[in-house]
């Protein structure tokens, strides 16, 4: 099963490597990783997606992961309400016609066309991981020159009221 983890990390040199060496030893397969600062300064947001078999190799994970140095908190994420998004770039063949036809694939999508030269236009979607999926599926017939995937990120969504009175009660 896939397993989207979170973890807040010092913003050092190394700290990648450090973890991605501590999930290779420990032979977790990493599907997607992604970096970025957060919204404190010397703070970077990781996520991971890995695969897992058993809850108690998540536990093992989430341990492993806080006993590093540099991590200051871990968050198993999947079973939990998220907001997570993906971004791909595609570079597809195509000329006259082809275009046209792509444009049309690309519309319901919401993607959009970012560079276009005279054998090639490339792609940009943001998405979830299965929306930026079915769009690659779906250009490949066109020739596909070029990919090149973001990897998962996510957080928790905000707190949802539970109810309707909940609602109302916020705004008296």
């Amino acid at each position: 099963m896939k397993r989207i983890i979170t973890a807040d990390v010092q913003d050092q040199s190394g700290v990648l490597n450090r973890i991605t060496g501590m999930l290779h030893k420990r032979q977790f397969n990493i599907d997607s990783i992604s970096v970025g600062n957060s919204e404190r300064a010397g703070i970077s947001k990781m996520t991971f997606v890995v695969e897992v078999n058993d809850d108690q190799k998540v536990e093992q994970l989430t341990k492993q992961l806080n006993k590093q140095i540099d991590v200051l908190k871990v968050k198993d994420i999947t079973e939990q309400s998220i907001v997570a998004r993906e971004m791909a770039l595609i570079k597809v063949g195509g000329s006259g016609q082809q275009r046209t036809e792509i444009q049309g694939v690309i519309a319901p999508f919401r993607a959009s066309v970012i560079d276009v030269s005279r054998d090639s236009m490339t792609i940009q979607i943001t998405g979830k991981p299965e929306k930026v999926e079915a769009l690659i599926a779906l250009l490949r017939p066109y020739g596909i020159k070029e990919l090149a995937k973001t990897g998962m990120t996510a957080f928790l969504r905000g707190q949802q009221p539970k109810d309707i009175t909940e609602i109302n009660s916020q705004f008296v």
